[in-house]
């Protein structure tokens, strides 16, 4: 079957392939990002992960006519309560003088972490992924995922994307930026929500 992701974010396309080729390889499924197929991203108007998942993923079943996945997910920081939460890949402003970008995100989370001592650093990342079948889906399949971890004082490691070089687990003795790939797919929130799909998902 053909399922449509419901994102344009080139590192989200990178890890969800990789997590399907690991725990799809036996199902049939091309995964095709709605960019392959032109799709018009979904204006992000909902104040939490789910309801912006289920807006992503309404969005690109109408317009391919083809079932979807969404996923919107960011990260938590305690001391900011519960900020940038879901407006982590929009953190960071032009007027705020720190661009934008993954880059401008993460200076902007230093600079209001200035002078947090490390205990108060907690922080995670969350998932929520939403299947639908069709645009008018009435039970949309939900999943989600945390990861715990805490906020780094400077960027650490070359793999991941987003603030993936400040988020240090504390288990693994590094940030997830300096994980191998399969090692962040087996524990991240993403991978977390993905193996919830794999178990309980009904096409």
């Amino acid at each position: 079957m053909k399922l449509v992701l419901a994102s344009g974010n080139a590192g989200k396309l990178r890890e969800f392939a990789q997590l399907f080729e690991s725990h799809f390889a036996d199902q049939n499924i091309e995964l095709i990002s709605q960019n392959e197929l032109n799709v018009t991203e979904a204006e992000e108007t909902g104040m939490t992960f789910e309801a912006n998942a289920i807006l992503k993923a309404r969005n690109a079943c109408e317009q391919t006519g083809l079932p979807a996945l969404a996923d919107d997910s960011g990260l938590e920081v305690d001391a900011l309560q519960g900020e940038p939460g879901v407006f982590s890949a929009r953190f960071a402003k032009e007027e705020d003088g720190f661009g934008s970008g993954d880059a401008a995100n993460n200076a902007k989370l230093l600079h209001c972490m200035q002078g947090i001592p490390d205990e108060l650093r907690t922080a995670r990342f969350r998932c929520v992924l939403v299947y639908m079948r069709s645009a008018d889906d009435p039970e949309p399949q939900v999943f989600e995922g945390s990861w715990e971890g805490r906020i780094q004082s400077a960027a650490d490691g070359e793999g991941g994307f987003g603030y993936d070089p400040l988020f240090f687990v504390a288990d693994e003795g590094c940030t997830a930026a300096a994980m191998g790939k399969e090692r962040k797919n087996a524990l991240s929130h993403r991978g977390q929500a993905i193996q919830q799909l794999l178990a309980n998902w009904q096409q």
